[in-house]
């Protein structure tokens, strides 16, 4: 089995974007002890399908990834891609200035410590400029938040993003079409682990807030992990008519 893993920050306040640093941690260690391989996004899309490995991703880049999971990162060798929402970079997740119920306002990485972090080898990832739903923009709005983004990421790093992640992981053919012009690679927040053959545009990923108690990535693999991730799934559909029918989602449910 082949996976995506998606991390948000890394905090103890039990958000909805939240996985607390000793459960990073105890994943990154179990992760490096070797049932499962650690590959970069690239590398894992052109592995064997029947290979057991995961690509690590952390989405909106905040502070807490440079003091947390970095450290852990390079103690044990794992590759890692981190989305960049490029306008609020040094400033925090309060996006659009709307603040979101149960969701904590966390401040994010700085341009110069994004830049030290593509230097030590982290992969730095489109998560557009100001992260909105791309579905609900004009078509000119939309291209201008995924290119706009791409080249800050350039000028501001000197790293070239390698792919991109949808905000609230939400997208349709119009957006993964502009996507294509600067990508070949774009995540969702489809929860499954990848498949035999995938839209390389719309790739689903593993929320690790859904697996943040003590032992369950560790049944990566078995029926019981299969079930899990299956009632999640049923669980997010039935947010998400209930949003839709009452008018829409908070960040949190979106992004989950």
């Amino acid at each position: 089995m082949k996976a995506i893993l998606t991390y948000h920050s890394l905090d103890d306040s039990g958000s909805a974007i939240s996985v607390a640093p000793d459960v990073f941690r105890q994943h990154a260690a179990w992760l490096a002890s070797g049932p499962v391989r650690v590959l970069s996004l690239e590398d894992l899309l052109s592995a064997d399908s029947g290979v057991q490995a995961v690509a690590l991703t952390f989405d909106d880049a905040f502070q807490n990834f440079a003091s947390v999971a970095a450290p852990v990162l390079r103690q044990f060798d794992l590759p890692a891609t981190l989305y960049v929402v490029t306008e609020h970079a040094g400033a925090d997740n309060d996006w659009g200035g709307r603040g979101h119920p149960g969701i904590p306002r966390l401040p994010l990485l700085d341009w110069d410590t994004l830049g030290q972090l593509s230097e030590q080898g982290v992969a730095l990832g489109n998560h557009t400029r100001t992260h909105p739903d791309l579905t609900r923009l004009s078509a000119a709005a939309m291209k201008d938040e995924l290119h706009s983004a791409h080249e800050a990421i350039m000028a501001r790093t000197g790293a070239c993003p390698g792919s991109v992640a949808y905000p609230f992981g939400r997208e349709n053919e119009t957006v993964s079409t502009a996507a294509s012009e600067l990508y070949s690679v774009g995540v969702t927040t489809e929860l499954r682990p990848l498949g035999s053959v995938e839209a390389f545009l719309r790739l689903p990923r593993l929320d690790m807030y859904y697996l943040r108690t003590a032992g369950q990535l560790e049944t990566w693999g078995t029926r019981r992990f299969d079930q899990r991730l299956w009632l999640r799934r049923q669980a997010r559909r039935l947010r998400r008519t209930f949003a839709t029918v009452g008018g829409g989602a908070g960040a949190g449910a979106a992004s989950r």
